[in-house]
């Protein structure tokens, strides 16, 4: 009788347990519909408050009361345009790409969660000041106003989007400071079991970076000020858009995917271009550890301090669902231990301020004067650009670098310095006033090409080496830098079309320098084989064009030749085009010729085929690993390859099951704009603003992309209206 009374008590508790387990679910689930409900009241009233006006190319311009309710605009644009691409984005800056593409993106996640920790972008989030605040709120409700409205858009990760996320990805160059950190000995270090897939020889090794141009109104035919956009990137790696609040946000320019700044742009006072810098900003440590009681400690001077020793865990898909790998990683107080060299852990230090960053990649777009760049700038939290500006005052600047960490110059940085000593540790950072930079040269111009700065303004005007710390500038001159000091003196009318014609010009100035070590060589070593093709490559202006042999004859060539010149981390930095002049020698100047003549003469049945017939421009998809195919239709591209000196370029090669090369990087939003009365700008963006193939504006800029065909920018209001092609509220 007492276990039936037992058994009855418990059959009650079970059931009361059951209920209270059930009226919890219920509870939640109620909660958390309410909460979305209110989401939508709110996400829904704020949307009446934007307008989005598509013009006849696609372009969003956003219009807002607030600038929170222009960033909630052109979030949700640019989700319409490309949401897989903002989100594989934040994938990326938050490690989560295993959780999509499989284990083999493991050490990817895994070398930025040594840096970027979800627990402390939510700290930083609730310190930030209320109007960045309000930014970050606006551009998670206008990415989760998307998919509430848009269910047939299905994400791979990240369903919802938190505000804290935008710290993740908060400057927008196409590979961050991170990712120079390679994998390779990550995984290494790590214990990874997995074998690297070998990256294909890739022809065209494009330099990543790109030009801007600033013009002094005493060298334009108006007396006003201009300034040249040429980024070169990944092609369809940024968006382009409008974005205007009445709080006095105006500016007109390229954004990266997820992100809610204009990065390189222009509002109506003045302009911004970014360029891939070469300062020196990131350090590594060789570390020496020290193991106590199965505890690790790392020397720093009289010191033994404890490495920080913490797991992290990586979520991977597999074929049968999630699957996880716990690692074990370590850090000292300069960062991350990154890889081993012989009995030393190397760490590595990099910028790490996202919130600060963040601050200044948005604050930049709302300045009006020199004066006000040049404070936002005190912020020191870009690390990896250098910026060239032009205003409506007349001004021109150009600031090499912007985070700049103080050393001690008896070290050499170009490798790991001694971690245990205090005396290599960074001091701080430079001002902006110690650092390189110039304003309104004599010259009348100044540029970067991802070169030195040395030659920025040209001779006479240009910063001094000996006047400042050799970190500043690790880089030599390379040949777009010696293109650019050749060509821009000449001009003293520069138009908005002369400057895109300066900036297209075909000059490959590294063939000025190797044709003629060719011709020696096959002087002093005739082959009968060749010298159809010396004398015509001697003959050639080294001009790039659609009809020209001798471009494509050239760049086979020179991709050869550099088969012949070292590579690699382990090196001194060395000027790689002036070691091709002088250090490889004739007998491999000929081969590589002759290399060059025969991997055209397999592909295309001869060696004298039109640039502009091989070099192609070509869309079938919208996905961000493109595929190439020969039998559909493409355009023939001019541009030549920046590694040549190509001020306009692009990166071209064979791809799987082509012959034809076709470009996927270089030029991708381009302007030049003149700042007089009333902003004037022409534009080009490489192939299209849509992801979608059906999109009238997939593709409707390919061929102008090929041909360097620039169109109007619509800046006023009146302009926009005139060509409008859809007006909308988010979420209509």
């Amino acid at each position: 009788m007492k276990k039936i009374l037992i058994l009855m008590l418990l059959t009650v508790a079970a059931c009361s347990s059951q209920d209270s387990s059930q009226n919890e679910q219920a509870n939640n689930t109620g909660a958390q519909s309410d909460q979305m409900s209110g989401d939508v009241a709110r996400w829904e009233a704020q949307a009446k408050n934007i307008t989005i006006i598509r013009d006849d190319w696609g372009v969003p311009h956003i219009y807002g009361k607030t600038d929170a309710d222009a960033v909630f605009g052109v979030m949700y644009a640019q989700a319409e345009d490309d949401f897989n691409r903002v989100e594989v984005n934040y994938m990326n800056a938050m490690g989560l790409l295993a959780q999509a593409e499989g284990e083999d993106q493991i050490f990817r996640d895994l070398r930025m969660r040594l840096f970027i920790q979800q627990d402390d972008l939510k700290k930083m989030y609730a310190k930030a000041p209320d109007w960045l605040k309000k930014l970050m709120d606006a551009y998670a409700d206008g990415l989760n106003y998307y998919l509430h409205t848009h269910p047939e858009t299905k994400p791979k990760v990240i369903k919802h989007f938190e505000p804290w996320m935008a710290l993740s990805f908060s400057e927008g160059s196409i590979g961050g400071d991170i990712e120079s950190i390679s994998i390779n000995d990550l995984q290494n270090f790590y214990g990874g079991t997995m074998k690297m897939a070998e990256a294909p020889r890739d022809l065209d090794m494009e330099p990543r970076g790109s030009n801007g141009m600033a013009i002094a109104p005493k060298k334009t035919k108006d007396g006003h000020a201009m300034l040249y956009i040429n980024p070169h990137t990944t092609h369809y790696f940024r968006e382009e858009a409008h974005m205007v609040s009445d709080e006095g946000l105006d500016a007109y320019g390229a954004l990266t995917w997820g992100q809610f700044f204009i990065y390189q742009g222009f509002s109506e006072y003045n302009g911004w271009m970014h360029t891939s810098s070469r300062a020196d900003v990131i350090d590594e440590y060789a570390e020496t550890i020290i193991e106590k009681d199965g505890k690790l400690f790392y020397k720093f001077g009289e010191e033994e301090r404890p490495v920080t020793v913490s797991t992290e865990t990586i979520d991977y898909k597999t074929d049968s669902g999630m699957e996880s790998r716990d690692f074990t990683v370590y850090h000292t107080h300069h960062g991350p231990i990154i890889r081993s060299e012989g009995d030393k852990w190397i760490s590595v230090q990099l910028m790490n301020i996202p919130l600060t960053a963040l601050n200044q990649s948005y604050t930049r777009t709302k300045t009006h004067n020199y004066q006000e760049f040049f404070e936002m700038m005190r912020l020191k939290s870009n690390s990896s650009n250098n910026t060239v500006y032009a205003d409506k005052d007349g001004n021109i600047a150009y600031f090499h670098g912007n985070f700049l960490p103080i050393r001690n110059t008896k070290y050499d940085f170009n490798h790991p310095v001694d971690g245990s000593n205090p005396d290599t540790d960074w001091k701080g950072l430079h001002t902006v006033e110690e650092s390189i930079h110039l304003l309104n040269p004599e010259s009348g111009w100044l540029y970067n090409s991802n070169n030195w700065p040395f030659t920025a303004a040209g001779p006479g005007s240009s910063p001094k080496k000996e006047d400042y710390p050799s970190y500043m500038s690790v880089n030599f001159e390379n040949p777009r830098g010696e293109h650019a000091v050749g060509l821009y003196p000449k001009i003293n009318d520069f138009t908005i079309d002369s400057l895109i014609e300066a900036g297209y010009d075909g000059l490959l100035p590294s063939f000025q320098r190797f044709v003629p070590v060719l011709k020696a060589a096959y002087d002093a070593a005739p082959d009968p084989s060749l010298k159809e093709a010396v004398d015509m490559l001697v003959a050639w202006d080294k001009r790039s064009s659609m009809d020209s042999v001798e471009t494509s004859l050239a760049h086979h060539f020179g991709n050869e030749l550099f088969e012949y010149v070292p590579r690699g981390r382990d090196l001194d930095p060395f000027d790689v085009y002036e070691y091709a002049e002088k250090q490889v020698n004739g007998d491999e100047y000929l081969a590589a010729l002759k290399a060059a003549m025969d991997r055209m003469v397999a592909d295309f049945g001869t060696w004298k085929v039109k640039w502009g017939d091989m070099n192609r421009f070509q869309r079938n998809d919208g996905s961000i690993e493109q595929t190439f195919d020969d039998n559909k239709p493409s355009y023939p591209v001019k541009l030549a390859s920046g590694r040549w000196g190509a001020l306009a370029s692009v990166g071209t090669r064979q791809y799987p099951g082509t012959k034809n090369w076709y470009v996927t990087s270089g030029n991708s939003f381009i302007a030049s704009i003149e700042f007089g009365d009333k902003v004037k700008a022409k534009a080009l963006m490489a192939g299209g603003l849509s992801s979608d193939p059906n999109s009238p504006h997939f593709f409707d800029q390919g061929e102008m992309y090929g041909k360097g065909e620039f169109r109007d920018v619509y800046y006023y209001r009146e302009d926009v209206d005139a060509h409008a092609e859809r007006q909308y509220h988010p979420g209509e």
